[in-house]
């Protein structure tokens, strides 16, 4: 083991006339000690094991290669090009080598460097004597290399190929549902949504219930409001109390002018989840409306608020976030809502104008104008799993990719918006 940091001490400058400067800037830098040293573990832990599981045989532990020093070397100087080269000249030559390799490849991934990642496990792929758990494993690896690297097609095509029969078969399954979901393929998810609930013993029902939804969509964007029932079908045949289904259902009576039916969906949407009020209560408003049925839009909100005490400052907040007025209902709801909003207190002596007549209703009406054109560019959805927020209602969080997590922006975080807003 001398004989090996002799080499890599003889990488050393010897002449020690040179300036401190040119020392320092010789040091490597914090990011290249941490891939060295990760990798000095790798390597040490390849001799443990060697050492050990092979002592009843060998009267001496291995050595460590001094190959491992001279690739440490070249990352050590960040001189990562020369280090990969080296890395790859010895997995060619070396069956020890390979476990070794496949935490490099991962680790270069992890560190964003795709495209080497990508020559480790190609490298290793292309050995004619892999053993067929190594060439899986090569091969998966270099799947999830393509996927980061965004050449799906890739991708899929290592998963699909996993995904016939594989120790990785479920992982890779779960990837290609990720990749379908990307590429928005929604038949072949639900195909690979199946496959999982089966291979995987767990219900994917919430997850394939929204790629029908999809595809109810879809189909409705084109007219074909047949296939999109249909689909909206399968999708509360396997998760019957999906709101996504319900809402799709209710949108696909608006636009074939059942009005009945979607009225009695929306409704029944804000029974069930108060958190999709800002969704159907505009639909509500917009139907009655459009018929010109002022005084059973009147009712229908009096029956909704006796339903539970907190409903008129949901009404109202929904009034405020879509700009909806006009209507003495929900504008009694925005009105107490203001009133009873801390925040504008301190900035405007609500109380005062209410009791001011006319000039009180105009100053009003400025006020909430000028709310409604705060909502207008806040975040009014905020998902529960990872916090990404959007102006709309997502299905689908776009960070943390999960189904059905997004709810409206709580009471007290508008309130702070608002604060910040007034005080500008």
């Amino acid at each position: 083991m001398s004989a090996a940091f002799c080499a890599v001490r003889s990488a050393r400058p010897k002449a020690k006339s040179a300036a401190c400067a040119t020392c320092r800037s010789a040091m490597p830098t914090e990011k290249a000690l941490i891939l060295a040293g990760l990798f000095l573990l790798l390597a040490a832990a390849g001799w443990v094991i060697g050492r050990f599981a092979e002592r009843d045989d060998e009267d001496a532990p291995p050595p460590l290669n001094i190959d491992y020093l001279k690739g440490l070397n070249f990352l050590l100087n960040e001189q990562t090009d020369q280090a990969l080269e080296h890395f790859l000249r010895m997995v060619r030559v070396d069956d020890k080598t390979i476990e070794t390799h496949f935490a490099l490849g991962s680790l270069f991934r992890r560190r964003g460097e795709v495209d080497r990642a990508i020559r480790i496990h190609q490298n290793i792929i292309a050995r004619p004597d892999l053993a067929s758990e190594q060439r899986d494993q090569a091969l998966y690896s270099l799947a999830k290399d393509y996927l980061a690297a965004g050449l799906l097609d890739r991708a899929e095509k290592l998963f699909s190929r996993l995904a016939e029969g594989s120790r990785y078969q479920v992982q890779a399954i779960e990837a290609l549902c990720g990749i379908y979901e990307q590429e928005r393929d929604w038949e072949k998810a639900i195909d690979a949504g199946k496959r999982l609930e089966v291979l995987g013993g767990r219900s994917l029902g919430l997850q394939i219930a929204h790629y029908y939804c999809e595809l109810a969509e879809v189909a409705a964007a084109k007219g074909d409001y047949a296939a999109a029932r249909q689909y909206v079908k399968n999708a509360q045949a396997g998760r019957p109390r999906t709101m996504r289904g319900a809402l799709t259902r209710a949108h696909i009576a608006r636009d074939t002018d059942d009005n009945k039916t979607a009225l009695k969906l929306y409704h029944r949407i804000i029974d069930e989840n108060t958190y999709l009020i800002a969704e159907a209560l505009p639909e509500i408003v917009s139907i009655y409306t459009r018929e010109d049925q002022v005084d059973e839009l009147e009712r229908a909100l009096q029956g909704m608020l006796a339903k539970s005490p907190e409903m008129s400052a949901l009404v109202a907040y929904t009034a405020i976030v879509n700009d909806i007025g006009g209507i003495p209902v929900i504008d009694d709801c925005v009105e107490q809502y203001m009133l009873n909003e801390p925040t504008l207190g301190e900035f405007v002596d609500l109380q005062q104008l209410s009791n001011a007549g006319g000039g009180g209703e105009s100053a009003f009406a400025k006020v909430r104008g000028a709310l409604s054109k705060l909502a207008a560019t806040t975040p009014r959805y905020q998902c529960q799993e990872c916090g990404f927020s959007s102006q709309r209602l997502l299905w689908q969080c776009p960070s943390c990719r999960d189904w059905e997590t997004q709810r409206p922006a709580s009471r007290v975080q508008f309130d702070t918006i608002l604060q910040h807003s007034i005080t500008k």
